[in-house]
C-alpha cells in the first residue's frame, strides 16, 4: 500500500476578533485510507490574542496513513471556538483544506467562515459575548451537500505548516514531477 506521513503543526490563527480561541481539528479521508499511526482528531489549547491579532497554537500534527487509492484524498477540517470568562464557548470559524498532493514542506493558509446571524437577536447575542450561531451538522463544512443554503461571513485564517513524505506511490503508478 502507498503511504503518506503528515508531520507539521497548526501554527496560529490570524485576524479573529475574539480574544480567547481554540481549534478543534480532524482529518477526513475516503474509505480506501487507513490510519497506521497518530491521531486523526484533536484540539488545541485556548490561546489569547491581546496585543496582536494572532493566537499562536503551535499544535503538533503527526499522522501516518496508508491507502490503496488516491480517491478520497485527505483534507484537514477545523472548527474555531471562542471562550469567555464564564467558560462558555461558541463557534467563530469553520473551514477545511485539502492536504497537498506533492511531498515536501508546505505552508497552508486556511480561510475560515462562520454562519451569519439571521435575526436581530442573533446579532446582539454574537456582539455581546453570548455566542454566535453554530452548525447542527459539522459534516456540512467539508461535504458541501447543503452548504450553499447557509448565509456566511469571513472570520479569519489559520496558518498550518506541513511536511509530507510519500512512500510506495510509484509502485501503484502515481508519479510526481
Amino acid at each position: 500500500m502507498a503511504e503518506v506521513h503528515i508531520i507539521g503543526q497548526i501554527l496560529k490563527a490570524v485576524d479573529f476578533v475574539e480574544p480567547h480561541i481554540y481549534c478543534k481539528w480532524s482529518l477526513q479521508s475516503g474509505s480506501a485510507w487507513k490510519l497506521i499511526q497518530g491521531e486523526v482528531a484533536g484540539q488545541t489549547l485556548v490561546c489569547s490574542n491581546r496585543l496582536e491579532p494572532t493566537s499562536d497554537f503551535a499544535h503538533p500534527l503527526d499522522i501516518h496513513l496508508a491507502t490503496a487509492s488516491v480517491q478520497g484524498w485527505p483534507k484537514l477540517h477545523v472548527e474555531l471556538h471562542a471562550v469567555n470568562l464564564l467558560h462558555n464557548s461558541w463557534p467563530v470559524g469553520y473551514g477545511f483544506v485539502h492536504i497537498p498532493t506533492r511531498p515536501g514542506a508546505h505552508r497552508l493558509e486556511l480561510l475560515t467562515w462562520k454562519v451569519a446571524p439571521l435575526t436581530w437577536y442573533d446579532s446582539v447575542r454574537e456582539k455581546f459575548g453570548g455566542g454566535g450561531v453554530g452548525l447542527s451538522k459539522p459534516d456540512l463544512i467539508y461535504t458541501g451537500v447543503e452548504r450553499y443554503k447557509l448565509q456566511t461571513r469571513s472570520s479569519g485564517k489559520i496558518i498550518i505548516d506541513l511536511n509530507l513524505i510519500f512512500r510506495n506511490f510509484s509502485k501503484f503508478g502515481v508519479e510526481f514531477k
